[in-house]
C-alpha cells in the first residue's frame, strides 16, 4: 500500500447570503495571522492556509455552493468538512437548507457555526430546532452535529470553532501519499495580462514541484513558478496545499483535475485526448436521467436510484410529496428526495440536479428564465405539477414503463405585467410586455408571482392598441385579460402555454 501521511483538512464555508460567511472567514484569517505576517497581505487565490495549534487547516474561499455542485458535476470532490454559518438572530433559511442538502449529497461532515451571537435577539435554541427539522441533530441534544456559537464581529468563539475543525479532522483521519506525482484540482483560474494564465491548484495527492509538466483539461505546460497563499514563491506543494501556478498554455476550468505527466509529448497527447473526449461529450450531452427514458435505463441496469429535487409553494406540500414518493420504491429502483425547498426553481437547484443526476419536480412553482437555460444546457429534466397525485402517477408510470400517450405542455412565451387597468365592468386588463416567445389568444395562461403559480386559466382578451390580436411576439406590448381573474399586479409574470398529446 502507498505510504499515507496525515494531510491538512480542507474546509468550505457555506450558508445563507447575509449570515456572515465573509466576516467569519476574515475573523479566522485575523486570529491566525501572527504579527510577523501581518505586513504581508493575504493573496486572494481562492484558498488559504491557517495554522491552529501547529496544525494546518485549509479554507476554500470560493462561493459556497459552487465548491460543491460545479466541482462535483465534474467529478472533483475537494472539501473534507463543511462549515454551515447560520445567523443566530435570523434562523435556518432556504439557502441554509440548500447548503445542508449539498453537503449531505457530497457526504461531508457538517459543523454549524451559529454566528452573530452579539445580537440582542440571538436565539440559539431556535436555530437548533431549525437544524433538527432539517436532519441535523445537535450534539448537546443527543445527536452528532457539532454546533459552535460565534461572533465574527467580536472575534468570539473563533478558537473553539477552529478546535472543532481539528477534532473532526482527527476523527476522520485525512491522509494522502506525498511521495508520488501530484494530482490536484483547479480551485479558480484567470488570465493575467503580464503573467498569462494563472491557476490556483489544491494538491490532493503527491507533491507538485516547479518544473513539473502538467495537464488540466485542455491546458498543459511546464510549471514556471508557484506562489502560496501568502504571496511567497515556493518550490513545491504537498497534499491539501493551495498554490498559484504559472506556465499553463491556457486558462483551465475551475473543478478540472490537474495531473503531472512525463514530458511534453505525453502532455500534448493527453490534452488532445481530452479534446476528443469533450467533443464526444458535447455530441451526446452526457445522458442525464429523465422520466421519458427511465424505464429503459432501469431495465438496462444503468440506474438503481432515482434522485429527485422537490420545490414547492409551501412546506406542507413538499413533505406530502416527499413521503408519497418514498412509497414508490421497487426492487429495481430506489427513489431518493435529495433536497426539498420552498420557492421557485433556481439555478442552484439545477446545478445540484446536474451534479447528482436528479430530476426536478416543481409543485405550484416554476423555474426562472436562467434556470430554464441552464437546465437545457445541462440536460436536466424539470417537471411541474399542480396536483400531487399527478406527480406520483407520472413517476409511477415512468418507473413501471407504462406507455400511455403523454400530455405535454409547450410553453409559448413569457410576458411581464407593466401596468393594470380597471374596466367599467370591473374586469382588469394587464398592460404586458412580451419578454420571450409569443403570447397567443387561444393559449392557456398562468400567472406567476416570484415564480410561484397564483392562477391558471384562459385568456379572455388580447389586444394591440384597440384591435384584437391573434398573437403578440417578443418585444411588443399588448393588453391582456384573464378569464375569471382580476387580481393582477404590476411585476407579475404571465406564462402562455398549450397542452398537446404525444406518443411515448
Amino acid at each position: 500500500p502507498e505510504t499515507l501521511k496525515p494531510r491538512p483538512a480542507v474546509v468550505t464555508v457555506m450558508g445563507h447570503v447575509d449570515h456572515g460567511k465573509t466576516s467569519l472567514l476574515d475573523a479566522i484569517k485575523q486570529t491566525s495571522v501572527t504579527e510577523r505576517e501581518a505586513g504581508g497581505i493575504t493573496q486572494h487565490i481562492g484558498a488559504y492556509t491557517v495554522n491552529v495549534n501547529d496544525k494546518k487547516v485549509v479554507f476554500l474561499d470560493t462561493p459556497g455552493h459552487e465548491a460543491f455542485t460545479s466541482m462535483r458535476a465534474r467529478g472533483a470532490q475537494i472539501t473534507d468538512i463543511a462549515i454551515l454559518v447560520v445567523a443566530a438572530d435570523d434562523g435556518v433559511m432556504p439557502q441554509t437548507i440548500e447548503a445542508i442538502a449539498h453537503a449531505k449529497a457530497a457526504n461531508v461532515p457538517i459543523i454549524v457555526a451559529i454566528n452573530k451571537m452579539d445580537k440582542p435577539d440571538a436565539d440559539v435554541d431556535r436555530i437548533k430546532q431549525g437544524l433538527v427539522e432539517n436532519g441535523l441533530m445537535p450534539e448537546d441534544w443527543g445527536g452528532d452535529t457539532i454546533t459552535v456559537p460565534v461572533s465574527a464581529k467580536n472575534k468570539e468563539g473563533i478558537d473553539e470553532l477552529l478546535e472543532m475543525i481539528l477534532l473532526v479532522a482527527e476523527i476522520q483521519e485525512f491522509k494522502a501519499n506525498p511521495n508520488r506525482n501530484a494530482i490536484g484540482t483547479i480551485v479558480e483560474a484567470q488570465l493575467d495580462k503580464g503573467k498569462g494564465p494563472l491557476a490556483t491548484v489544491l494538491v490532493q495527492k503527491g507533491t507538485l514541484k516547479v518544473g513539473d509538466m502538467v495537464v488540466s483539461g485542455l491546458a498543459s505546460g511546464r510549471i514556471r513558478a508557484m506562489i502560496d497563499d501568502k504571496g511567497k514563491r515556493v518550490k513545491k506543494a504537498g497534499p491539501s496545499i493551495p498554490v498559484v501556478i504559472l506556465g499553463l498554455s491556457e486558462v483551465p476550468n475551475a473543478g478540472e483535475l490537474l495531473y503531472v505527466v512525463k514530458d511534453e509529448k505525453e502532455a500534448r497527447s493527453q490534452a488532445n485526448k481530452r479534446r476528443d473526449i469533450m467533443r464526444e461529450q458535447q455530441m451526446k450531452q452526457t445522458s442525464k436521467v429523465s422520466l421519458d427514458d427511465l424505464y429503459e435505463k432501469i431495465a438496462l441496469g444503468e440506474i438503481k436510484d432515482l434522485n429527485i429535487i422537490v420545490k414547492g409553494d409551501v412546506r406542507g406540500s413538499i413533505e406530502a410529496l416527499t413521503q408519497s414518493l418514498a412509497k414508490l420504491d421497487t426492487d429495481e429502483v430506489k427513489i431518493n428526495t435529495i433536497h426539498g425547498g420552498v420557492g421557485g426553481i433556481t439555478e442552484t437547484d439545477i446545478m445540484l440536479a446536474s451534479a447528482s443526476n436528479a430530476i426536478v419536480i416543481g409543485f405550484n412553482v416554476r423555474p426562472n428564465l436562467s434556470a430554464i437555460e441552464i437546465a437545457k444546457n445541462e440536460s436536466v429534466d424539470i417537471r411541474t405539477y399542480r396536483v400531487i397525485y399527478e406527480a406520483i402517477e407520472d413517476i409511477q408510470a415512468a418507473v413501471k414503463g407504462m406507455h400511455a400517450p403523454k400530455i405535454v405542455e409547450e410553453v409559448l412565451g413569457r410576458a411581464r405585467v407593466r401596468a393594470t387597468f380597471r374596466l367599467p365592468n370591473n374586469h382588469t386588463i394587464a398592460g404586458i410586455y412580451v419578454m420571450s416567445g409569443k403570447i397567443t389568444r387561444n393559449a392557456k395562461v398562468r400567472l406567476l408571482r416570484d415564480d410561484v403559480v397564483i392562477f391558471e386559466g384562459a385568456i379572455s382578451s388580447l389586444k394591440r392598441f384597440k384591435d384584437d390580436a391573434r398573437e403578440v411576439q417578443t418585444g411588443y406590448e399588448a393588453g391582456l385579460g384573464i378569464d375569471g381573474y382580476n387580481d393582477l399586479k404590476e411585476g407579475d409574470m404571465l406564462e402562455a402555454y398549450i397542452l398537446k398529446e404525444v406518443e411515448r
